[in-house]
């Protein structure tokens, strides 16, 4: 079974005034210049699943012009069962909403419905950056294989910012603040096994030797792992809590918990660390990764997720492309991939769909390439 987008439409979103495209399964090839608008549709498509999109932009840079606050995604979803119609886009006052088959729908509950990966060109320094990119590209992974763990991150972090706001204000109810304390043990727990259980399923869907993509190992790493080691994490980490109310008092957050957590990534048959590795190497580490993610997804729903590769094909030479061609066309997944130019794509099969995108009088545009 094939997850896949047969119909998209955007209004006045971003570059485009309008654009409607209807699409089929397999690699969707997206080519034109810098600016063209190429990754403003593979934002659109990530607006489909829960978070911020790739470009982790606010609701009110969506729209094409400061004054047109309805701007609006919609898009067809061919599934195992029905098609479903999927809608987001903005109300009177900006704010961002989603609706499913026409009826109102949490952005969070959209992560049960699209499954979407995407690798962008601001990923390729995850490995050298500081630890909470890191967190985010894990929690994005662990997303994409627990829908649920989004909404245990949002009661974790709003008991923790209530609890920093106490004891920064020198509260010291033992009462309210334990009250807190239990819902951040509850939520810290529920998201780091969360994030361990996906990590263990992408690095077991990876399988052997990656060939042009090498097999990357991983481990979550910081003093929160001891907690879950207990036999009762949540009690352990809600002593913890407590214990430390006076030194966190003192730095003005919270020292200890899953949001100080790291994702270490080596590069298996070198032993490197992957921040000590070229850009090539990383950038095939990355996509490594995103590959088993995929095919982690596909044993779990029976249906690969829908793939954005923002300017994946100008980071390889032509046997890395190839290679990477080849594995998207096994995963069976819809990709949509943007390059600035045809001869990037040229080992891809004449059947893939294709897509110029250009600038027409101050708007993107898009016509089929065949």
């Amino acid at each position: 079974m094939t997850l896949a987008l047969t119909h998209l439409r955007m209004i006045a979103f971003r570059s485009y005034a309008r654009l409607d495209l209807d699409l089929q399964p397999g690699i969707i090839a997206l080519a034109g210049a810098n600016g063209a608008g190429k990754t403003n549709i593979l934002e659109a498509v990530s607006l489909l699943s829960p978070g911020r999109g790739l470009r982790r932009a606010a609701p009110g840079d969506f729209a094409r012009k400061p004054e047109e606050i309805g701007w609006a995604v919609t898009a067809t979803l061919a599934t195992r069962l029905d098609p479903v119609e999927l809608w987001t886009g903005a109300d009177d006052s900006g704010k961002r909403v989603a609706k499913r088959d026409g009826k109102a729908a949490s952005v969070l509950s959209l992560g049960s419905v699209a499954r979407v990966l995407w690798l962008t060109p601001a990923l390729d320094r995850v490995f050298v950056e500081g630890p909470a990119e890191r967190r985010r590209f894990l929690d994005r992974m662990t997303l994409s294989l627990n829908p649920g763990h989004a909404a245990a991150t949002v009661r974790f972090e709003k008991a923790m910012r209530e609890r920093n706001r106490l004891l920064k204000d020198g509260v010291t109810d033992a009462r309210w603040l334990g009250a807190l304390e239990g819902h951040m043990a509850e939520a810290g727990v529920a998201l780091a096994l969360a994030r361990q259980q996906a990590l263990d399923a992408l690095l077991a869907a990876q399988g052997g030797d990656q060939g042009a993509f090498p097999r990357a190992e991983a481990v979550i790493e910081g003093g929160f792992n001891a907690v879950l080691e207990g036999s009762n994490g949540v009690e352990t980490y809600a002593r913890l809590l407590a214990d430390e109310r006076g030194r966190d008092a003192q730095a003005g957050r919270t020292l200890v918990g899953p949001h100080r957590s790291d994702l270490a990534v080596r590069y298996a048959s070198k032993n490197a660390p992957a921040a000590d590795c070229s850009t090539g190497e990383q950038k095939a580490l990355l996509v490594s990764l995103l590959l088993a993610n995929a095919r982690a997804i596909h044993a779990g729903t029976g249906a690969p997720p829908i793939l954005l590769l923002d300017e994946i094909a100008a980071h390889f030479d032509a046997t890395r492309r190839e290679a990477l061609f080849a594995e998207i066309a096994g995963l069976g997944a819809q990709a949509w991939m943007t390059g600035t130019e045809w001869p990037l794509f040229e080992a891809l099969p004449d059947t893939v769909q294709r897509f110029s995108v250009f600038d027409a009088d101050g708007a993107s545009s898009v016509k089929s390439a065949g």
